[in-house]
């Protein structure tokens, strides 16, 4: 097997070769940047790329005196996370050019650690329905997922090991899974987002991008100030596996079926005790409770704009997350809020019988389409819930594009979800 390219590796892997001196931060930025010109006019991942600025941050971290535990790693930021040395648009013209005069506490927390801040990947506009200019990069056809579009498809595509997005209803794990990447949503609140645009602030959280659990699992560590620590080859005992098709399982296509039941026969062939997990009929009405917390947060965060430069707004939001925010009660989003606790609470009693949660990451394969970013339906119970969650790329459809099966464990639980996500890969040889 020939060696891989350097733009090919993993984090963990450009951190072992950089601390052994086998390779340099520059010659790695160099590969992902030769790469980049070569795909990015196909796949358009990103809003914000300089070349000299890139290679000056490598060149320091080269002569620098401490190795960080994210040493020389090029890591791809969403553009709704706010950058010091370089513009964050939010993805809308009505902020084109803006500069924060400090990184975001993930930013900032990146290069701390030796991360090499690559460049401002593309989000939909405010990190919402209204896609950006970015392209699936094996099917440019087909939508690459939102609103972390641009993170999603620069690590697919093989020009960066990791990227943060963000996600308020699916804009992590859904466009990860339709990239073939690792996607993670942490435990609400665990990871802080100061200098992160706030969408609805009772359901954001930062999302990470990679191509590995473990990748997943140390840049986690960085964010959240936990020592890096390795993580165990297999759980501590085979998991109890809640298999959930939920209300949307009927708008998933046979492919997306296929892969749930392939991975429940696998995790219990390897000794997982794995059983069919109907969820009570309170969680029927999510995507109504979603919606109201969700649109009625967005609305008025977006009150400046809507005064300011609402015919800038794209009608798609104007005509539904707007229209439909701003049309809540102040008493219509308190009892969603008060619903969300209920099934935040169901969901840690479900947690007393089972370890771990698989669903779809997705109804299928990445859709036909650039006008739209996909359902985003299979991670609106667990980012309501406040779960973590992982999607991991085990699996392609039809027309040979991935599909993901998402893992979903209790609240504060993340590493024993890092832990099961790993042992699942393992079953297939990932």
């Amino acid at each position: 097997m020939p060696e891989k390219m350097l733009h090919e590796l993993t984090a963990t892997e450009i951190v072992s070769r950089i601390t052994a001196g086998k390779t340099t931060a520059e010659a790695v930025a160099r590969d992902c940047l030769d790469y980049i010109a070569q795909r990015e006019p196909a796949v358009q991942a990103w809003q914000f790329l300089d070349l000299e600025l890139v290679l000056q941050q490598a060149r320091a971290l080269d002569r620098g005196t401490t190795r960080g535990p994210l040493q020389g790693v090029p890591v791809g930021i969403k553009d709704i996370i706010d950058t010091a040395d370089m513009p964050t648009e939010y993805g809308t013209p009505i902020h084109a050019g803006h500069r924060p005069h400090m990184d975001a506490a993930c930013v900032a927390l990146t290069r701390r650690a030796g991360g090499l801040i690559m460049g401002k990947t593309v989000t939909t506009e405010f990190a919402n329905r209204h896609p950006g200019k970015t392209m699936h990069p094996m099917d440019p056809a087909r939508t690459p997922g939102g609103s972390s579009s641009g993170s999603a498809a620069a690590v697919g595509d093989r020009m960066i090991p990791l990227a943060v997005g963000t996600q308020t209803t699916g804009s992590t794990i859904r466009p990860a899974a339709y990239n073939g990447c690792f996607g993670y949503r942490p435990t609400w609140g665990d990871l802080r987002l100061a200098g992160v645009m706030e969408a609805a602030g009772s359901l954001d959280t930062l999302g990470l991008i990679a191509r590995s659990v473990d990748d997943i699992a140390l840049y986690r560590n960085v964010l959240a100030g936990v020592p890096t620590q390795a993580l165990s080859v297999e759980p501590c005992k085979p998991p109890r596996v809640g298999v959930c098709r939920t209300q949307f399982w009927n708008d998933t296509d046979a492919a997306t079926k296929t892969a749930i039941e392939s991975c429940a026969a696998a995790m219990a062939k390897a000794g997982a005790k794995v059983t069919d997990l109907t969820l009570l009929a309170s969680f029927e009405p999510i995507e109504e409770i979603h919606q109201r917390i969700s649109s009625f947060e967005f609305a008025r965060n977006r009150a400046w704009e809507i005064n300011h430069h609402y015919e800038r707004i794209s009608k798609t939001l104007r005509e539904n997350r707007l229209k439909h925010g701003l049309a809540y009660s102040f008493e219509q989003y308190c009892e969603a809020r008060a619903q969300g606790e209920k099934l935040r609470l169901q969901l840690d009693d479900i947690f007393r019988d089972y370890d771990v949660i698989l669903t779809p990451s997705a109804p299928g394969e990445p859709p036909v389409g650039l006008n739209a970013t996909g359902s985003a339906a299979f991670s609106s119970i667990w980012t309501v819930g406040h779960n973590p969650s992982m999607t991991l790329p085990l699996f392609s459809g039809p027309n040979k594009l991935p599909i993901g099966v998402q893992l979903i464990t209790r609240r504060d639980t993340d590493r024993y979800l890092f832990e099961v996500s790993r042992w699942t890969c393992a079953l297939y040889g990932r």
